[in-house]
């Protein structure tokens, strides 16, 4: 009993650790935007501000910047990139769990050798395809070159291999067509699954920096991450509390985001077959 207590105490302490490492820089960065500007230069890490400054940087930060501007981009953006991952990936899903063809197996594989190539490693013939046809600085260079996600179809046919192949046998006989099955059955069965890949498209696309960086030129379509680029670079230099309160805002929607679909995300993981 002695040990058995001894390492739920070790397996605690551990997870209480990590997650201050975690949670440290996300408690200096709102600590930070609260502060006043001499006394962050001081250093100091006292959790409670000496002067409140709360409200004159979360002023600045939406006036000094258009920070509104950037944070619609990003929803554009990540929401559009989101429903056309959804209605490319749920066809081809289903197409490899409950179709019989010939090369099923051969495309999938194909499937899981896309994964292992980095978005980066294509970035500049994306690039020069989009120069050519005149696409460069616009929404579509921030959407298109994501909307097949090889990641959204492996994860839903994993899932859609969960689902008895009697429920599908069953809406064929009432006769519903193969696409009608999969937006009809297979859509409402597979919400935990598409919670779960929501939630790891729209963090990946709002906090992408790398690809907004090499297609865009015109501030007025830059995303949230350009955006505090711009703000820190360019606008403030060192007066970091506009600057951390910029970084708040932008990242609260996706904690209050998770958060909410907390229970479905974890559905989504764990979940191996049908209730």
């Amino acid at each position: 009993m002695r040990r058995v207590h001894l390492s739920e105490i070790i397996k605690q302490l551990v997870l209480v650790i990590g997650a201050i490492i975690i949670l440290a820089p996300f408690y200096q960065m709102i600590t930070t935007s609260l502060k006043a500007p001499s006394e962050i230069a001081d250093g100091t890490l006292w959790p409670i501000p000496r002067e409140w400054h709360a409200v004159e940087n979360y002023t600045e930060a939406f006036t000094a910047t258009p920070l509104a501007r950037y944070m619609f981009n990003g929803v554009i953006v990540t929401v559009s990139i989101f429903l056309l991952q959804i209605l490319i990936a749920l066809p081809c899903a289903y197409a490899l769990s409950k179709l019989r063809w010939w090369g099923r197996d051969v495309v999938f594989a194909l499937v899981l050798f896309c994964l292992l190539i980095p978005p980066h490693a294509v970035a500049i013939p994306v690039y020069v395809l989009f120069h050519s046809i005149g696409i460069l600085d616009s929404y579509a260079a921030l959407i298109v070159p994501f909307t097949i996600s090889v990641f959204g179809i492996f994860l839903m046919r994993q899932f859609f291999m969960t689902v008895p192949d009697d429920l599908v046998d069953a809406a064929r006989m009432d006769g519903i067509s193969e696409l009608g099955i999969v937006w009809r059955v297979m859509l409402p069965t597979a919400l935990p699954a598409l919670t779960a890949f929501g939630i790891f498209s729209v963090i990946a696309h709002w906090n992408d920096y790398f690809w907004p960086l090499i297609v865009l030129s015109s501030r007025e379509y830059y995303t949230p991450p350009l955006g505090i680029s711009v703000f820190r670079n360019e606008e403030f230099g060192f007066e970091f509390g506009p600057l951390m309160a910029a970084a708040t805002v932008i990242i609260a929607p996706l904690v209050i985001a998770f958060l909410v679909a907390q229970r479905r995300f974890i559905e989504g993981i764990t979940l191996t077959g049908m209730k």
